[in-house]
């Protein structure tokens, strides 16, 4: 999470009263005025603020969350012309891509998880309440293959639950995007789920491995970018389905696929064709890419022909100078070199 950022939500907490103590490893909030301190946070749904208020703590966590998928999106993006750039201006809550596009299922997907990693981490590391190891594994033997369960397993499946219940708080609105967007949520929180990672140590004298203990840790959220970033390469375009009586949306089918194949859980899903993010507009909430760097050489999307979207490129040429070469003269200075380089750097029309 940017540390600004941070520091605008626990400024507000400090300003209403809120009191935040470190005690060891233990973080706790204790709230004096929650009802007030949620409702001056920007883009939280009712239900959102409702969550907020009785556990003030973990909006914090949340936040910090919801910026690790932001931050993950525009580096997994940064090449294209949409590089997720908008999201995060206002707010790290909240919807931020009105069409329902791929990019709009990979955002939903990457902040969901993000919400839960973040989660998961704080309770391993005693920074939230009501959680903290995963005790369902505490004490169990796997014989077969001569390891138990030790250290302090990640509890992801109270980080998925929490993320869960607050980041979908936000689907109101019974319609096909509300089915999406619940989907793509879904999908980030099971890719972070199947790709747990399992650490063992070994115990025994002089090495040997007389016993093992092994835990369960959180993957990189590197990884989980990437695998989301096939996911939308392979995105689904789906419709919905109604219900026959009150023709209220049920659930999403593989657009023109025979019968009503639904897509797979890990699927990323969208509605809508992308806009092309040539030009910005605020339906869309896309900058364009006017002034956006490019590579005139590249052939791929951040190539200029493409990044540029035909509309030309302008050149933009530096001189950096610097001291090279350096060496100790006796007595006692030092003599350099001056070296210089040209380079050119381009940018869209």
């Amino acid at each position: 999470m940017h540390q600004d950022h941070r520091q605008r939500i626990l400024y507000m907490f400090m300003c209403f009263g809120v009191i935040y103590l470190r005690l060891g490893a233990l973080s706790s909030v204790v709230a004096l005025g929650a009802n007030i301190i949620c409702n001056k946070i920007p883009g939280l749904a009712p239900r959102q603020r409702a969550i907020c208020q009785s556990r003030p703590d973990a909006i914090i966590v949340i936040g910090e969350g919801a910026q690790l998928g932001i931050n993950e999106c525009q580096y997994q993006f940064r090449y294209g012309r949409w590089n997720c750039s908008a999201l995060g201006e206002k707010t790290v809550f909240g919807q931020e891509l009105r069409v329902g596009s791929r990019e709009a299922a990979f955002t939903y997907a990457i902040t969901a998880a993000g919400a839960a990693h973040a989660v998961t981490a704080a309770c391993s590391q005693g920074n939230l309440s009501h959680c903290g190891c995963d005790r369902e594994k505490q004490g169990y033997y796997n014989q077969e293959e001569g390891w138990k369960w030790g250290g302090c397993s990640a509890d992801v499946k109270y980080g998925i639950a929490f993320s869960r219940w607050f980041v979908d708080a936000r689907e109101i609105k019974k319609n096909a995007r509300r089915l999406m967007n619940l989907h793509n949520n879904e999908a980030g929180r099971k890719v972070l789920e199947d790709r747990m990672k399992l650490e063992c140590k070994c115990h025994g004298v002089s090495g040997s491995c007389t016993t093992k203990t092994c835990w369960t840790t959180l993957p990189k959220f590197r990884e989980i970018g990437y695998i989301l970033k096939e996911k939308y390469n392979e995105a689904v375009h789906v419709e919905v389905v109604r219900a026959s009586r009150l023709r209220q949306p049920t659930f999403l089918k593989v657009k023109k696929s025979q019968g009503f194949r639904k897509p797979t859980e890990t699927d990323l899903v969208y509605i809508e064709r992308s806009p092309n993010y040539c030009e910005g507009g605020h339906r869309h909430r896309q900058c364009g890419t006017q002034g956006r760097l490019c590579n005139r050489t590249s052939p791929h999307t951040d190539g200029c022909d493409l990044m540029c979207c035909g509309r030309g490129y302008n050149t933009h040429q530096y001189t950096k100078v610097w001291q090279c070469n350096c060496k100790f003269q006796w007595c006692c200075f030092v003599k350099c070199n001056t070296c210089s380089e040209r380079t050119e750097v381009f940018t869209c029309k």
